[in-house]
């Protein structure tokens, strides 16, 4: 495996420290200027572009950004967005610095009050490059692997997709609808302004259905949920009490935690026990309630995005879009059919505007008004 030359970049990055085992909920606490300590192996390109947008000055990984198992281009955005990224640090790192603890980056060093508190792979710009094009020659192992996690999911979850799954019953009409569902994935937000800039969510209504973070960003939208699905570990306090139908996503075995999130806030909620992803359960629950067509924002559709996410479970989503897929659009596909469309509003706008403008006409015109002062003499 190609690795990264210690010591090769002897720029200091200093910043407030956010530490944290998952890079998700670390993003919610990080300030701009800020340097993540995070645990992230093969960092992938939606968690890259959450810490830019948070605005991080440097990522310190305990793990390796890029192991070769597949070419994710996370740590290439961020190292083109001028952030500073020190690889494979250990473990240790995460215990041996101090959440809102002054960090500092010299070098391959990482320094806390002065003392060196870890060591480790300055990654940049052309060393990823390398570790990218290495990653692209070897992912037939990594299919394979992705190929046998399918066939598993198939033997212990083929009744999700052969047989009429338990769906859970929710105070929401699916039947004949249109249904959005918003992941927070990639490009999910821009997904959901062109959605509104076309038209389309203000003409055709469709069901909003949510999954965890992505509630958050319908809020933002002034859009409320209908439904809200997911484990509920990224959902607001302003989401959880928008009156959204809630529906936590359990493990096979039937633990729920995020249900103790709700229980604890006195909230009604239903459970859906899946191997799968929170997206898997909305879309099931959209086409088993007889949706008309779903519309997927943020979700995950090429097989970059499936091995992004780095576990097995997402054999299913891939099965699932194959049962779902009669029904199932790109929120892309949709926004650049509907911006060709002639919508009502607009034409009753053009004709309004066009009564207008021949009244308007007729009232400064002499020679119209001239003719039609003759018609109206032979009657009066």
């Amino acid at each position: 495996m190609l690795r990264g030359h210690r010591g090769e970049v002897a720029e200091r990055v200093a910043g407030r420290a956010r530490v944290d085992l998952r890079t998700k909920r670390l993003v919610s606490r990080l300030l701009p200027g800020e340097i993540a300590v995070v645990d992230h192996r093969d960092l992938d390109r939606l968690a890259a572009e959450n810490l830019i947008d948070a605005g991080v000055r440097a990522v310190v990984n305990a793990s390796e950004s890029i192991t070769g198992r597949y070419p994710n281009t996370g740590p290439l955005l961020l190292v083109q967005a001028g952030v500073t990224i020190l690889d494979q640090v250990g473990e240790e790192i995460l215990g041996a610095v101090i959440e809102g603890q002054e960090v500092e980056i010299a070098g391959d060093e990482l320094l806390a009050a002065g003392v060196v508190v870890g060591r480790g792979v300055v990654l940049t710009e052309e060393v990823i490059a390398d570790r990218l094009a290495a990653a692209k020659t070897s992912m037939g192992a990594e299919l394979e692997r992705f190929a046998a996690n399918t066939l598993s999911y198939i033997q212990t979850e083929g009744h999700l997709l052969i047989d009429d799954p338990d769906i859970p019953e929710v105070a929401v009409d699916f039947k004949g609808r249109h249904v959005l569902i918003v992941v927070r994935g990639i490009d999910y937000e821009r997904d959901l302004e062109v959605l509104r800039s076309t038209g389309y969510l203000n003409e055709v209504r469709p069901l909003l259905v949510a999954v965890d973070g992505g509630a958050d960003a319908l809020l933002r939208l002034g859009l409320t949920p209908d439904v809200i699905i997911g484990d509920f570990d990224s959902v607001s306090e302003d989401a959880l009490g928008c009156g959204a139908a809630l529906v936590v996503h359990a493990y096979r075995d039937g633990r729920a935690p995020g249900a103790d999130r709700l229980r604890a806030r006195d909230l009604d909620h239903v459970v859906f026990a899946s191997a799968g992803t929170s997206e898997d359960v909305a879309m099931l629950m959209a086409y088993e309630r007889g949706a008309e067509l779903i519309v997927a924002v943020g979700t995950h559709s090429s097989m970059v995005e499936f091995l992004d996410k780095g576990r097995s479970g997402m054999a299913s989503t891939f099965l699932v879009r194959m049962k779902v897929g009669s029904v199932l659009v790109d929120a892309k596909g949709v926004s650049r059919l509907y911006r060709n469309r002639l919508r009502k509003r607009d034409l009753l706008l053009l004709v309004a505007s066009a009564l207008i403008t021949l009244v308007v006409i007729i009232l400064t015109s002499e020679p119209i008004r001239v003719i039609l002062d003759g018609l109206y003499l032979p009657f009066g």
